[in-house]
């Protein structure tokens, strides 16, 4: 610990920087996993087309590669607005040497909290500022990101779910129906998943399944 002190007391300010400003990237790459999760609309898109999957239930296809991806590039669509505010008023400034890293960190944070902070329950939100002993918040700047967070995820989950529920439905009618229409003509050895496979696929072609579930996503937000 020593030696590290006196490496960085002994060395040239520009050094140091360049230093701190390669740590600091590093760590925010090793946290970019996380922060793309729970952060952004990646979570809803991925379990919305997760859904879509299912209740076809052709099981691998689309393959989960193709289905992360439409996720990422979806996610990126959506939270382009909020990265490019974030890249003007925090990053760029930053590696300009324009404002230290602690006005940055506020600077970027800000349009991150404002984005959660539509789309975060009132109920989520205040079960966890509730557990931590939190009064009410006068603003959204005062809502610190370990409760907005967790707050936000918990509440995409759930309009994930809602919105599979209502995409259920309509591939559990057919379902329902092509058991029917087996038992009545005696079939009882033939799988009706199998049978109803596909008009389940034909039903989703005619009606441009992917184009409505991508615009209700996208409409969500």
């Amino acid at each position: 610990m020593n030696e590290f002190m006196e490496f960085f007391n002994n060395s040239d300010p520009t050094n140091v920087a360049t230093s701190v400003k390669l740590l600091l990237l590093l760590t925010v790459l090793s946290i970019a996993p996380s922060i793309l999760v729970l952060m952004t609309s990646f979570t809803r898109v991925l379990i919305v087309l997760s859904f879509v999957r299912t209740a076809l239930g052709t099981q691998q296809m689309p393959p989960n590669q193709v289905v992360v991806a439409l996720a990422l590039f979806i996610t990126f669509f959506v939270m382009s607005p909020v990265f490019s505010e974030v890249n003007q008023q925090a990053l760029t400034p930053l590696f300009n040497e324009e404002i230290s890293l602690e006005e940055a960190y506020e600077r970027a944070s800000t349009p991150m909290k404002e984005f959660m902070s539509k789309h975060t329950r009132q109920k989520d939100l205040a079960l966890f500022m509730g557990y931590a002993g939190m009064e009410k918040p006068s603003s959204i700047e005062e809502i610190p990101l370990t409760v907005l967070v967790p707050a936000f995820a918990i509440s995409e989950i759930k309009t994930a779910f809602q919105i599979g529920f209502m995409i259920f439905i309509p591939f559990l009618i057919v379902d329902m129906v092509v058991a029917s229409v087996l038992m009545s003509m005696g079939m009882m050895m033939l799988p009706p998943v199998m049978i109803a496979l596909p008009f389940k696929i034909l039903l989703f072609v005619l009606v441009d399944g992917w184009n409505l579930v991508i615009k209700s996503l996208l409409i969500s937000f």
